[in-house]
């Protein structure tokens, strides 16, 4: 009546050892590290840096207590663990030292980080430690406010530029055009022009809103944004560089980075464990853009640049190759043109190359600019810190429509792919100032920790001899449950990689008390069917069947208020729900599965049980009267 079959043993015991094997990095805590990564799209991390990182800081006294090289699409990420915060700092300088020998224009960031001291045969399987949040790892905030003048001004710009291409495809010869405050005006010869151009950008430009004086003997007409679409255009640069610096940070390696809208113009960056501020900048301003522009190779350039001179309108760069080139400053595309781009192959070549995909309106300029350009040369540049970079300078064969674009040429698998990711992360729609910043160093983090699993322990000390003291040996069951539910919660929180945080502690305290009333449920039941006059054994498995509709439905409604939580709520509270509903899971598994599998081997076996040990059980005879079971 009260024994499992076989399977369900082994079930609780895989899960059991599964628990035990997941929860135990997090026992092992964390390590001062230095972590390498690359500053710049065409300069990679190998995994033979690595060893030359070792091996030379070996050589100068600081050998690391562990090297780990992890190859991401961002170029790859080094790692150095340490044995101690001094050892990180001098190691920290000797790598700025080695690696960036121009500190004005680093090629790799070499910033401070933590990571766990776990086994390497625990990392092997993937048994992590789970990520703790700012208020307990420590790390860097930054709050930083974004210049939406500057986004409505690039808008503004970009108006313009549209409009005088709308006149170019429909024909219409324009006498002026220049920007001004509220949008751009234009001029024209005539009212019929004037009436053509109306109509033209009306259909191209729907977002402007026209407007020509009374009289007009100039026949020009202005355009202004509209009050909507000026506040869609904040809405857009805010959201667009929140994209770009979450692509940014995870590329880099920073584990479960806080990126968080707060106000109008305001986001909030968190980066858990990363304690030096100086490189977090780096980090948050490392994005790039494509760029395409024209090659003046005309005779005069080529002399020009023989004797050192650049002429105006035109910059000097250099081709992969190493030989000058001289580009005009006029930008023909952008990335804010770019739809997509992945990594892939040259279908006549096969070599390494990158696929870009155009919007409709970089489609229409790149077609129209190939057209007329047949022979000319036409260089994509990368632009990344404010300096540009060229990725290529292909000869124009033909007109290329259709949207699709190919870079490809000196380049491998590698650096395709790591291009690719580069240029879909974007730039930043509006600059960004940083107005507030600090620093959490892990001591208070520890400090946090520390309360936070005290506070914890005693409840769960006190929990467990109140239960012990009042079901006897079924307080011993439900405590043993109780156990593995906090084991198997923390196990899940490492295996999903989720991020722990003070509300987190919080819900793991509530998750005991929840899951100590599923038992208490069970154990009265069991209670009742003695006073009753059940068998002791009858009494077991009436009682476990009878409560686990009550259970069932009274976790399902605390779930579906932490789901809402969840999904509705933010930041600390979402901290919170992401353990509370875990723990539900964990609570209904422990409180039934597990509790029942250890009565079972408990008092299972037994062909003949007369009583059990649950505490005082009375049992009512007539009215007026009881008497008192053992």
């Amino acid at each position: 009546m009260n024994r499992y079959p076989l399977w369900k043993y082994i079930l609780i015991a895989v899960v059991l050892c599964l628990g035990v094997l997941y929860t135990l990095p997090n026992f092992f805590g964390e390590a001062p590290a230095v972590q390498v990564s690359s500053a710049k799209a065409t300069q990679k991390v190998s995994s033979d840096l690595a060893q030359s990182l070792a091996d030379t800081l070996t050589k100068d006294g600081v050998s690391p207590d562990g090297v780990f090289y992890e190859n991401t699409l961002g170029g790859g990420t080094i790692k150095l663990r340490f044995k101690s915060p001094d050892e990180q700092l001098k190691a920290r300088d000797l790598i700025q030292q080695t690696l960036n020998k121009d500190p004005s224009d680093p090629s790799y960031v070499v910033a401070l980080n933590l990571m766990s001291r776990s086994p390497s045969w625990l990392t092997a399987i993937h048994a992590l430690p789970m990520y703790l949040g700012l208020d307990l790892r420590g790390g860097v905030h930054f709050m930083l406010k974004v210049d939406m003048d500057a986004a409505l001004e690039k808008r503004k710009d970009s108006l313009l530029a549209d409009a005088k291409q709308s006149m170019r495809d429909e024909d219409i010869r324009y006498a002026a055009a220049a920007r001004t405050p509220e949008g751009f005006f234009m001029q024209f010869r005539d009212q019929a022009a004037l009436d053509k151009a109306k109509s033209a950008l009306s259909s191209s430009l729907p977002e402007v809103q026209l407007l020509s004086p009374e009289p007009n003997p100039n026949f020009e007409v202005r355009a202004s944004l509209s009050p909507a679409i000026e506040q869609q255009a904040r809405e857009n640069a805010l959201k667009q560089n929140m994209t770009t610096l979450h692509n940014r940070i995870n590329e880099l390696g920073v584990a479960e980075p806080i990126i968080q809208r707060q106000g109008a113009d305001r986001i909030v960056v968190q980066l858990p464990g990363v304690q030096d501020t100086a490189k977090a900048k780096e980090i948050l301003g490392r994005t790039a853009t494509l760029e395409i522009h024209m090659v003046d190779d005309s005779p005069e350039a080529i002399t020009a640049l023989e004797s050192g001179v650049v002429p105006f309108g035109l910059e000097k760069y250099t081709e992969r190759g190493g030989r000058p080139l001289l580009i005009k400053k006029e930008v023909i595309l952008t990335g804010d043109n770019l739809t997509d781009a992945q990594a892939g192959f040259d279908p006549q070549t096969h070599e390494p190359a990158v696929h870009l995909t155009l919007d409709n309106k970089g489609a229409r300029i790149f077609r129209d600019i190939t057209r007329d350009n047949v022979g000319k040369r036409m260089a994509i540049l990368l632009i990344e810190k404010g300096k540009g970079e060229v990725l290529t300078a292909p000869v124009i064969r033909g007109e290329i429509g259709g949207g699709r674009v190919q870079i490809s040429g000196s380049m491998n698998t590698t650096e395709s792919a790591d291009l690719a990711l580069l240029l879909r992360a974007g730039s930043l729609a509006a600059p960004m100032d940083i107005i507030e910043e600090r620093t959490i160093g892990p001591s208070l983090g520890a400090e946090n920790i520390t309360k936070g699993i005290d506070s914890t322990l005693y409840g769960f000390i006190a929990l467990s001899i109140f239960i012990v003291c009042y079901y006897l040996m079924f307080g011993v069951f439900s405590v043993f449950a109780l156990m593995v539910n906090v084991m198997l919660l923390f196990a899940l929180l490492s295996v999903l990689q989720a991020t722990l945080t003070l509300p987190g502690l919080a819900a793991v305290a509530l998750t005991l008390g929840m899951a100590i009333d599923a038992n208490v449920l069970i154990n009265e039941r069991i209670r009742e069917e003695l006073r009753e006059g059940a068998l002791p054994q009858q009494a077991i498995s009436t009682g476990y069947e009878r409560a686990w509709a009550t259970i069932l439905d009274s976790n399902i409604t605390t779930l579906i208020a932490g789901l809402s939580l969840l999904i509705f709520g933010s930041g600390p509270v979402r901290g919170f729900a992401v353990v509370h509903c875990l723990g539900i899971v964990t609570s209904i598994f422990s409180s039934v599965v597990v509790s029942r599998g250890a009565v079972n081997l408990w008092y299972g076996g037994k062909k003949r049980l007369d009583k059990v040990s649950i505490g005082q059980v009375w049992r009512a005879k007539t009215a007026g009267t009881a008497v008192k079971k053992a």
